[in-house]
Order: C-alpha cells, then structure tokens, then sequence
C-alpha cells in the first residue's frame, strides 16, 4: 500500500511563495493607489463574488487566468485505511480549476511578465 509523504511548506515560504489577500491588498495599494481599507474592501467583495457564484453553482472565468467549475462527484465506496473497513461516500459538490492557455503558455515560458502585465 502506498503511503502520501506529509505536506511541507515551500523552502522559500517566508518570501511571499503563498499570494495571501492581505498580499493582493497590498498590491492595489502600492499600484493603483487605493488606500488600505479601499484595497481590502476590493480584495474581500472579489472573492466573496467568486465564493457566491460557485455556491450557486455557477461556472467563473477570468479572461486570461481561468475557469473555476462546480462539479458533482458521484457516491463511490471509499476504505478506512487503518481498518480496511468499507465506508461510503457521499456525493458531494467540488471545485475545480482549469488555467487558461495564457496562463499555461506563461507558466511553460518561465515569463510570469506576461501574465500578470496590468496592461493586457
């Protein structure tokens, strides 16, 4: 039986490898001029409106980043791994994300400039 190694943290974790809302708040504020509290406020009612339409099962594009997508997955049998005891699963709702071919074509070119160039 195959084991799954424990989740460790990027080494460089402490130099911004996770993009947080704070981070993106402060971005806004840095590029656009927004102040602070304008900046959060834009941050939250983003994700919030992406939160929304997911719940309501509804598709999200971003030109240029990607689709999230509600799926359902169906009930399947699943296995207590410490007692190999047969557990049902239930069906439940998912989100998945699928990146854009900008985005892909930038992450295969090492370019991250052309993705996030405010300008395109």
């Amino acid at each position: 039986m195959a084991t799954r190694k424990p989740r460790t943290e990027p080494e460089d974790a402490g130099d911004g490898a996770t993009l947080t809302k704070a981070e993106l708040a402060e971005r806004l504020f840095d590029r656009i001029g927004f102040n602070k509290r304008e900046s959060k406020d834009i941050v939250d009612a983003f994700f919030a409106l992406i939160a929304e339409r997911l719940i309501a099962g509804e598709d999200v594009r971003i030109a240029g980043f990607g689709q999230f997508q509600v799926r359902m997955k169906a009930p399947r049998p699943g296995r207590n791994p410490r007692t190999g005891e047969l557990v049902p699963i239930e069906a439940r709702r998912v989100v998945t994300f699928h990146a854009s071919p900008k985005l892909k074509e930038a992450m295969q070119g090492g370019g991250a400039s052309a993705a996030s160039d405010p300008d395109r």
